[in-house]
């Protein structure tokens, strides 16, 4: 060792750090530090941590008989439960807090929602009481944290998380698996950003084997925050100064070696056994004083701890109003909570208005903004597509086909119509016959398409409305049901209608439709060119007869017998036809535009009322006052999480004030 450094034991002999009545450990009390640390402990307290904010923590790891309860103890003071397996069964927050006015050290546990005092002498039996409560008896470990809180003189200003040593195989009365539990729970803890990992690391073994390094090297691969404190230097002093020199392992915040109590020895005597050592012991007083005592140790955690608490607040001040505002705004979202008959129907009836209005904008008026990306809801267009595959089926079936047999039905009807009359007069009852085969031949056609246009406004009707009433699922089974009975009801409606419309065109033959004559006498036109075809057997029996299409004669040349009667009647009932499917198409369309409009002003909100709140109502409105048990915890969770979002808003912008005001701290 060289001259010009002093040594250790000779400063500690010559300047004690401890008086009789002082904690083993004197570090001096900066208040700089401790408004961060308060506020990051309050935070820790409020678990401000479940919300997904993360708090800047020195996180304490190690296997299973590595020394950690010793550094601890040397950190605190105090004596913490001792014994063979595991003593740490759960997460043990430790606040060491600098007291140097009180008369006596103050020394309480946190779990449960219970505080319990105690004082050093039952530190360990607290703890062990504490532990079995939270853990059970036994050896199994648990995830529920204990707090304990030492205030006393000397201690240094520090919040640590105590973790579970790793152990890989159980012993009796422990789970199976318990290193993957111990795993799991060191891994939550070292995995965030914030996190300082306190690496304990035996001198006895090889640093590279510890699994305490390979789980913090899996989150820290740079080791920028892993510092590692190494135990028993006096067991294995051979090598030390080469491992912590070499840094095989990447401790990115360096190492610190430490000697801890021995025996009955107190912790005043422990350091000034730990001080001798480093400075006379032959292999390790070459060891960097920088780097050895619990001293410095202590110096380096509260330094390093005050760093990354001042780094990451201005963070977490910004996730906490973000977290906050947004379940500020969520809440909102919320339906009101419904204390009276007269709440209830208001809100019902907002439920209908709003209902209402979505469905005049995107049945009536061809609105869709609610709706921008959803084409199904975009229903007038939905509704011209639907009426033009209806009357693209009902030109398009075989009963309209004017080729199929040509004049061969005409015939056949003539022949049977005849009766005691000019022979010149087409007889009334052969159209009428035509017409309603023609017509008989489409029926199924309009009830099929009232069924699926229906079908379609019902799940367009349903979804609005469910969608209005989605902050009252108390209510959604009984508008469902109203709404489904409704349209049963206006799709019997349409149903009836268009069957009478159908009953009607068989019935009788009129239209006051100009084009019917003119049409007519367009076909009639070509007569001349049919009857040439008949009568000229050497010309082809193929023709083109203009809106009619190509058709074959050879099997009419040898019925002359009134063909120019059934051409005529043929001319006659397709240009009727075309005008008889164009009224069922218009007298659909027109028919659902006035339904659909009835539905939306006046039937639907009739309908729900007499349903919920009518003389045979299934009490919607009393039910409404019974909040839905998924809504309720939903808002009891946001207020319980607003209020520990205020509580904490309220915590870090007071030492922001104070660091603002001391000019001490910036970004």
């Amino acid at each position: 060792m060289g001259d010009d450094q002093p040594s250790i034991y000779s400063v500690l002999k010559a300047e004690p750090l401890f008086t009789a009545r002082q904690a083993p450990l004197a570090a001096s009390y900066n208040d700089r530090i401790r408004p961060l640390l308060d506020a990051i402990d309050k935070l820790r307290s409020l678990m401000v941590m479940k919300e997904g904010i993360q708090l800047p923590t020195i996180v304490v790891v190690g296997d299973q008989s590595s020394g950690k309860s010793s550094v601890l103890e040397s950190l605190a003071g105090i004596n913490l439960p001792r014994g063979q397996g595991i003593c740490t069964r759960v997460p043990l927050i430790m606040r060491l807090q600098d007291n140097p006015r009180a008369e006596r050290p103050e020394l309480y546990l946190e779990f449960n929602g219970k505080v319990v005092h105690m004082d050093e002498d039952n530190i360990s039996v607290a703890i062990n009481d504490a532990t079995n409560e939270i853990a059970g008896h036994g050896k199994a470990i648990s995830n529920s944290p204990l707090t304990l809180v030492v205030k006393k003189d000397g201690v240094p200003d520090l919040t640590m998380v105590d973790l579970p040593g790793i152990t890989r195989v159980p012993v009796h009365g422990q789970p199976e698996n318990i290193y993957e539990q111990i795993s799991e729970m060191i891994m939550e803890y070292i995995r965030p950003e914030e996190s300082i990992i306190l690496n304990v690391l035996s001198a006895t073994v090889d640093f590279s084997t510890c699994e305490s390094i390979r789980m913090s090297q899996m989150v820290d691969k740079t080791g920028k925050r892993t510092l590692a404190v190494i135990t028993k230097a006096d067991k294995a002093p051979e090598g030390l100064l080469e491992k912590v020199t070499a840094d095989d392992v990447n401790i990115g915040l360096g190492y610190v070696c430490v000697r801890n109590r021995i025996g009955d020895e107190t912790y005043e005597e422990a350091r000034l056994a730990e001080a001798k050592l480093f400075d006379t012991h032959p292999l390790l007083c070459k060891i960097d004083k920088s780097i050895v005592g619990v001293p410095v140790l202590a110096q380096k955690l509260t330094q390093i701890q005050a760093t990354i608490m001042a780094k990451c607040l201005p963070e977490i001040v910004k996730k906490i109003n973000d977290k906050l505002n947004a379940d500020v705004a969520e809440l909102k979202t919320l339906p009101q909570n419904l204390s009276s008959v007269a709440e209830a129907m208001t809100a019902f009836m907002w439920i209908l208005g709003s209902t209402k209005d979505s469905l005049r904008k995107i049945l009536l008026r061809g609105e869709f903004d609610e709706y921008p990306k959803e084409k199904k809801m975009h229903c007038t267009a939905r509704l011209v597509e639907m009426l033009n595959e209806y009357s693209h089926e009902l030109q398009h079936c075989a009963e309209n086909d004017p080729r199929a047999n040509f004049l061969l039905e005409e015939l056949e009807v003539l022949e049977e119509a005849k009766g005691m009359w000019l022979p010149n007069f087409l007889p009334r009852t052969a159209f009428l016959t035509l017409l309603q085969r023609k017509v008989k031949g489409i029926s199924s056609k309009p009830p099929s398409f009232v069924a699926r246009v229906w079908e379609y406004i019902e799940g367009v009707v349903i979804r609005v409305l469910m969608r209005h009433c989605e902050n009252y699922p108390q209510l959604q089974s009984s508008t469902r049901r109203a709404a489904s009975s409704l349209i049963d009801k206006m799709k019997e409606k349409t149903m009836d209608r268009m069957m009478e419309f159908v009953e009607m065109e068989k019935l009788a033959d009129y239209t006051c439709n100009p084009e019917y004559m003119l049409e007519w006498n367009n076909l009639m036109s070509q007569q001349n060119i049919f009857m040439d075809a008949i009568n000229d057997v050497w010309k082809p029996s193929n023709i083109v007869l203009q809106g009619i299409g190509e058709v074959d004669v050879g099997n009419l040349r040898h019925r002359k017998q009134q063909i120019q009667e059934a051409f005529d009647l043929k001319m006659r009932i397709t240009v009727y036809w075309k005008i008889v499917l164009r009224r069922f198409v218009d007298l659909m369309a027109l028919h659902l535009l006035f339904s659909v409009q009835n539905l939306v002003n006046n039937e639907m909100e009739k309908e729900i009322v007499g349903q919920l709140i009518g003389p045979n109502g299934s009490g919607g409105l009393e039910r409404m006052l019974e909040e839905a048990p998924s809504v309720a915890k939903k808002r009891d969770k946001l207020n319980r999480s607003i209020k520990m979002l205020r509580e904490s808003a309220k915590v870090v912008a007071n030492v922001m004030d104070r660091i603002a005001t001391d000019g001490e701290y910036s970004d």
